[in-house]
């Protein structure tokens, strides 16, 4: 008895199926590239439940026809390809014919398309595999595809996605993003239950990267390109600075394809060698253009994998490219033989000489023991020598003005001679009496003093309350110690706004945090800001953020999400000028960090902090305008306490 036979058609479908569609991520990404191969310029998608319940794809391609529209349902229909060798040519997403039976196998479809030229256009229905009515119908150019209840015939699948929608949203948000990356001129949308996620209208690549990821990462990416007979390679790479542990910024496309290769991930790695730390990755958009003919990416039914024909050359093309850009921005030392925009310096031959030796002139008569060269008042050489014998007279010069300068002695040839002299040649340096200046001195220093009077805090007494009596020059005075220590914080954190870095603490477990879209958006546009306070916040989409360290100014058992709260509420987005945003968010680093501060302070304490409120510029007021301290005059204190005394 023969025991092998063919399987039912609906069978083999649905077990290919497993292939092509693993999850409704799936589904999204080959009903996309679909919709790009047809020429479409706007690409919109909506999901409900994960995608198990409803996935809709509306583009304005070039649309199909009615036999068209009934034949793509078919398995191995396809416009793309004709023989063999056009799978080794691709320049379309999509050639197998697949996709559209696999996903009518374990689902139920609706295809409503028309072409520019057609009046009507044509709903097909299909479900489980099985084609069940195809009729006129009025709709946009274009197509419109409507999967639902995706493996509703496949309990067996079914059970795998169901109860997961978290993770099943997360996948379809990846595969959108992959296909929007690589196609920047396309505005794509998408909505997840309705509501919208992504609106991304066309860019530049650079753009619709910063779209995407967040405009975080905008001071961070560094281009690269290099073009050569193998290979063009375009796109950026992230700072080393940038690098994190948990990076999702990582794509790969080739001739527009997105892609995995553990090997070029590798490659990239290698070129920040001793730049990040380990266990670090770096953030990298790179687009490979090459030769169709080169690259294989007819290896997995997910078409994901692919296989290069130069795989090695390619690998060390990629790794030097990488490493060139970071040497560009002084991360990596790079030896420059380019002569590009350098000053010409020219070779002179020798006989092209320019210069002349300096000539030298010598008097070869000259003879030091002479008798016209001997000086007749210098000591006898049998004598000690006692100092100047020249006597000093004092300067009979009135005033301050010192003697007229006498005539420059005229310049010498070539022969200097000696003139021999017995008198005295007065001084030319302004002679000043001693008294006068010591006189003139002090009255600088009297003036300067009743200009402006510098006062400093003396011994201090710590006061129950958060207070503190001491003597502030002069003067006695209460000083409130919160005021205090938020003045100094205001001045401390307004500084390293300015300067663009505050100390951060490191936190040992990342908090996630998640905010409205309003709170997101205004942090994110806010993220330099935030950044120079000392976060490291790395921001995740959709109103999520992974804070991996906070200031270090600020006690760490405020509650950190409070924290945030209160800034995001002192910003006035796009309605307050740099100063005076930087000011108000000092403000309310400085309240939350001064908050119960100064009880139970001891009296060396209160000592240091009073000393570091004297280099502040306002001592006497809060950032809110709240007076720091209470202030009585010995004459005060003394009219009050002789006031009733008889």
């Amino acid at each position: 008895m023969d025991r092998i036979k063919l399987l039912p058609e609906i069978v083999a479908n649905q077990i290919a199926a497993g292939e092509v569609v693993n999850a409704p991520s799936n589904v999204v990404k080959e009903m996309m590239e679909n919709s790009i191969d047809a020429g479409a310029r706007t690409v919109r998608v909506n999901f409900r439940n994960g995608g198990k319940d409803l996935i809709q794809i509306v583009d304005d391609g070039c649309g199909m026809s009615a036999m068209d529209a009934r034949m793509a349902f078919d398995r191995h229909a396809t416009s793309k390809i004709s023989s063999i060798e056009d799978v080794y040519k691709l320049h379309t997403f999509g050639f197998r014919g697949e996709a559209l039976a696999s996903i009518s196998a374990v689902a139920e479809v609706e295809l409503r398309t028309r072409r520019n030229d057609d009046e009507l256009g044509t709903l097909t229905v299909i479900a489980g595999g099985e084609f069940r009515s195809q009729t006129p119908i009025a709709c946009s150019c274009g197509s419109q595809f409507v999967v639902r209840n995706l493996f509703y015939n496949v309990p067996s699948r079914r059970k795998f996605i169901d109860g997961d929608n978290s993770r099943l949203a997360s996948q379809i948000r990846s595969e959108f993003v992959r296909v929007a990356m690589c196609n920047p001129d396309v505005e794509f949308e998408l909505r997840q239950n309705d509501t919208l996620v992504y609106s991304l209208l066309p860019t530049s690549r650079r753009g619709r990267i910063i779209d995407i990821v967040g405009k975080h990462i905008k001071q961070n990416l560094l281009d690269v390109e290099v073009d050569t007979s193998l290979v063009h390679i375009e796109g950026f790479v992230g700072r080393p600075q940038a690098a994190k542990k948990r990076n999702n910024e990582q794509y790969l496309f080739v001739n527009g394809r997105y892609f995995n290769s553990i090997q070029m991930q590798r490659a990239i790695v290698r070129a920040y060698e001793k730049l990040i730390p380990e266990g670090c990755m770096p953030s990298y958009f790179i687009y490979l253009t090459v030769d169709p003919e080169r690259v294989d990416v007819n290896v997995h039914p997910q078409k994901t994998t692919v296989k290069f024909a130069d795989n090695d050359v390619i690998l060390e093309i990629l790794q030097a490219a990488v490493r060139e850009t970071l040497a560009k921005t002084g991360a990596v030392p790079m030896m420059d033989f380019s002569d590009e925009g350098r000053l010409n310096i020219p070779v002179l031959e020798r006989e092209q000489r320019v210069f002349e030796m300096p000539k030298t002139h010598t008097n070869q008569s000259y003879n030091p023991f002479a008798a016209e060269y001997i000086d007749p008042t210098a000591p006898m050489p049998d004598v000690p020598f006692t100092g100047f014998d020249v006597p000093y007279e004092e300067p009979k010069a009135s005033g301050r003005v010192a003697p007229s300068r006498p005539s420059v002695v005229e310049e010498c040839e070539e022969v200097y001679t000696l003139q021999s002299s017995s008198s005295f040649v007065p001084s030319t340096i302004e002679y000043i009496d001693e008294e006068e200046v010591a006189q003139e001195q002090e009255f600088d220093f009297i003036e300067s003093e009743s200009k402006v009077e510098v006062r400093s805090f003396g011994e201090a007494m710590a006061l129950p309350g958060g207070y503190a009596v001491a003597m502030y020059g002069e003067s006695l005075v209460v000083v409130h110690l919160r005021r205090a220590k938020e003045r100094i914080l205001y001045d401390d954190i307004f500084a390293s706004l300015v300067a663009g870095a505050a100390p951060s603490q490191r936190m040992f477990f990342p908090e996630e945090l998640t905010l409205s879209i309003e709170e997101y958006q205004l942090m994110e546009s806010h993220a330099t800001e935030f950044a120079a306070l000392g976060f490291e916040v790395e921001y995740q989409g959709e109103g999520r953020i992974s804070v991996m360290g906070r200031p270090a100014m600020v006690d760490m058992s405020m509650p950190l999400d409070e924290l945030i709260y209160d800034l995001l509420q002192g910003i006035e987005d796009g309605r307050l000028p740099l100063e005076e945003e930087q000011s108000r968010l000092a403000e309310v680093m400085a309240r939350r960090g001064s908050q119960n501060y100064g009880r139970g302070l001891r009296t060396t304490d209160v000592e240091v902090l009073l000393k570091r409120l004297e280099t502040c510029k306002n001592t006497n007021f809060s950032p809110s305008g709240a007076p720091i301290m209470a202030e009585i005059t010995m004459a005060e204190l003394q009219a009050r306490l002789m006031k009733n005394y008889s």
